[in-house]
């Protein structure tokens, strides 16, 4: 698809402005009733979802040019998805998300470019990594734990890692937490280590598609090669772009893929993991984007009107990873689970997604704020998640605060209910 397909989607838009909020039936405050970061922080409507829509319409239509301040509030945008559920809660025919990632692709292949993206992207080309680490210290965080090594061993299942929890220390401890599990669980598993590579969604999100298919075409013929009939992912980032980046380039991978909350849901409802040891707190759960509303599988574009479109055709974020991480907090003795106000597809984000974390920390960095501050108004003791990104973005903001609160992943928990 191209930015020209997306022309009816882009002079749609009713100038409603639900984009901007969460669905006006789930509000519970007027603090927390805000969706959108981008036009929250800049409090400008060009950098909201409608205002997105009503650029890319100018510039199909000639009326405006791109230009670098045009770019900058493109790329000020976490891409998120919380605009696109918004108005598809009253749209049909609007798929936002597809117009945004086509405008971030178009700024690319017309020059304009973010500086510190393409730092990034550099890196990302000799290290097959978005963090620029060497790459073969990509499977160091596995070291002395005996974990098959899926380019000399076969195995039922590959556990891809992902690109933060493989390289940022802070986090050695949550997937090591969730090797160890699946070892306790007695399951057959390995990993790429050195040879794996990064997914590519990242790249894919922020324009650059050619860069992002490089990594698709490699996870193929690695998942091929491997002879697992399950891929499993610690990785939010990586979840939603086997599910849905994948197949919307066309790429569809060969196994079942899964996520680790899901997985390790299904290992405790079969007995295979005991949490028996109480763990006294009481916790309030984020949703990622990546394994929330982005991650529903891939829909093929509708072909005709799309007023004309079924609503089960229509990807709205509500077949993300919910209910999973949920119930495995609450399978934890002694941890009373309390919501936060935006919550499940409605979702306020980290802050790290769409390259701001690379381009835009300042923002990044108010985004997860925002949420720190919501998770306080809940009165938990913690704040758990399953996302090595969400952790990294908040653990960053809670030590830059002073917040008294802890900040876990959905694995820690069960690592210390562990019989």
């Amino acid at each position: 698809m191209a930015l020209e397909d997306y022309t009816r989607d882009a002079g749609g838009c009713s100038r409603c402005s639900s984009c901007k909020w969460i669905p006006f039936n789930k509000t519970q405050s007027w603090r927390y009733a805000k969706n959108c970061p981008s036009v929250t922080r800049y409090n400008f409507h060009a950098y909201s979802g409608g205002g997105k829509l009503n650029m890319t319409r100018s510039l199909l239509d000639k009326r405006s040019e791109l230009s670098d301040y045009a770019a900058e509030v493109i790329y000020k945008c976490q891409m998120c998805g919380a605009c696109d559920m918004a108005c598809k809660v009253y749209r049909n025919d609007i798929d936002l998300m597809e117009v945004l990632m086509e405008l971030r692709t178009h700024c690319v292949q017309n020059g304009f470019v973010n500086a510190d993206h393409l730092d990034m992207i550099d890196r990302l080309k000799r290290e097959d990594n978005t963090l620029g680490e060497p790459k073969a210290g990509r499977g160091d965080w596995a070291d002395g734990m005996g974990i098959k090594d899926a380019n000399v061993e076969k195995a039922e299942v590959l556990l891809h890692v992902g690109c933060r929890f493989s390289f940022d220390r802070d986090l050695w401890g949550v997937i090591r937490g969730v090797a160890g599990l699946l070892q306790k669980a007695g399951v057959d598993f390995a990993i790429g280590g050195k040879a794996e590579t990064c997914c590519g969604g990242r790249a894919y999100e922020m324009g650059y598609r050619a860069e992002s298919e490089k990594y698709v075409e490699d996870t193929l013929s690695r998942v091929k090669a491997s002879g697992a009939k399950t891929l499993l992912t610690a990785c939010s980032d990586g979840y939603a772009a086997f599910n849905y980046l994948y197949p919307r380039m066309g790429k569809r991978l060969p196994v079942e893929v899964i996520h680790v909350t899901d997985f390790l849901n299904r290992l405790v409802k079969q007995g295979r993991l005991r949490l028996r040891k109480r763990v006294p707190l009481v916790v309030t759960y984020h949703d990622p984007c990546h394994l929330g509303r982005m991650s529903e599988p891939y829909i093929p574009e509708w072909q005709g009107d799309k007023l004309q479109r079924p609503p089960r055709l229509k990807r709205a974020g509500l077949k993300g990873i919910y209910d999973q991480p949920r119930e495995l907090i609450q399978a934890v003795p002694g941890v009373k689970l309390v919501e936060m106000e935006r919550r499940r597809e409605y979702s306020w984000c980290c802050g790290a997604g769409g390259g701001c974390f690379q381009a835009f920390p300042d923002f990044t960095a108010w985004t997860g704020n925002e949420r720190i501050e919501e998770a306080l108004s809940t009165g938990a003791d913690a704040l758990v998640t399953s996302c090595p990104w969400c952790e990294r973005v908040f653990r960053d903001s809670v030590k830059e605060s002073g917040a008294k609160l802890a900040v876990y992943d959905v694995t820690e928990l069960m690592l210390a209910s562990l019989e």
